[in-house]
């Protein structure tokens, strides 16, 4: 059901300020190109409010967000920041696989969101273009991004640290701050924040707790301060007796050369226990096979702790996302009830 955050005029200038000159330095002489449409709140920042508050120049484009027309209009018009989400950098990879016949030279940044960024397509979108991904969390309830990694201060697969203006917590279901590296839920405050949903007063009871917001997204924190992303809080099973973060077994799988997208789930075996279930969309020209299941299964031990490997694994020709390009994985858990 659709939810209608309701924001102050002001709220658009706070991000601005905070995330696009304090984090990404726009000035009047950038161009932004997103791929994601002004319908988002993502969208509506990146190529709109973002370049209107410093005089620079939005490039527009009004097709679906394939990966060749978006690479063919970044090469002819020649922008400076270029947003886009995780699958199509993705897709667009695939792409330049096979033939690189488009220059990016002009991007000084990407910026990746809706999705938490694989470090493995982070490091190969650097190698291949020469410039680096900023994955960052926002929210239409704190209007953009409020969390973002740092030009030059990348660790790839890590959300990075909050935007300026922001303060960030993350907490137990007691609501206690927990120790460094444990996974909890996380708040966010700032002047961007939504102080309710329209017509929506147990829900805003539930989100807006104060001057805090509760994501509904479980994080952990490093010594370092970089926050790293564990799935949503619906997201999050045991297995084994211990807590499973799908994003762990995802980034596993797609560092694999036959992998192009991943999605975790929960599975319900016949004896009750949970156990993770892939959903993997293979690269262009590779076949489905049980023997690359196998495969794709060891390769995810080898990667990370045994126990948290895909039981199961069904090869789709794509996943279901939104209009963002996020993944929809509430299909996908409930393809298997």
């Amino acid at each position: 059901m659709p939810k209608a955050a309701v924001h102050l005029q002001h709220d658009w200038i706070y991000c601005c300020e905070g995330y696009a000159r304090g984090v990404l330095n726009i000035n009047e002489n950038d161009r932004t190109f997103s791929s994601s449409k002004l319908f988002h709140a993502y969208g509506l920042g990146n190529g709109l409010l973002f370049p209107f508050h410093v005089g620079a120049t939005t490039i527009l484009y009004p097709g679906r967000p394939k990966p060749r027309p978006i690479l063919q209009k970044a090469h002819e018009t020649r922008p400076t920041l270029f947003f886009s989400v995780p699958t199509l950098y993705a897709a667009m990879l695939q792409e330049t696989d096979r033939e690189n016949r488009y220059d990016l030279s002009s991007v000084r940044l990407a910026v990746s969101a809706a999705e938490p960024l694989p470090a493995d397509i982070y490091r190969r979108w650097r190698e291949r273009f020469a410039c680096e991904i900023l994955d960052g969390i926002g929210s239409t309830e704190a209007l953009h991004i409020y969390l973002s990694a740092r030009e030059g201060k990348v660790k790839p697969g890590s959300t990075g640290q909050p935007v300026p203006g922001y303060e960030l917590r993350i907490i137990d279901e007691a609501g206690r701050e927990v120790p460094c590296g444990e996974i909890g839920d996380l708040m966010v405050r700032g002047e961007s924040t939504a102080p309710f949903y329209w017509n929506r007063h147990q829900l805003s009871k539930e989100r807006m707790r104060g001057q805090w917001f509760f994501t509904g997204d479980k994080y952990c924190v490093d010594s370092d301060g970089y926050y790293w992303y564990a799935g949503r809080s619906d997201d999050m099973f045991r297995v084994s007796g211990e807590w499973l973060s799908p994003i762990e077994v995802e980034g596993a799988l797609i560092e694999h050369p036959s992998v192009l997208e991943a999605a975790v789930v929960r599975y319900q075996e016949e004896i009750g226990l949970q156990t993770p279930k892939a959903f993997v969309v293979l690269k262009q020209g590779i076949s489905a096979t049980d023997g690359l299941a196998r495969d794709l299964q060891d390769f995810v031990k080898q990667r990370i702790a045994p126990y948290k490997y895909p039981r199961r694994i069904e090869f789709l020709a794509e996943l279901p996302k939104t209009a963002a390009g996020k993944v929809l994985r509430h299909l996908l858990r409930d393809k298997e009830k």
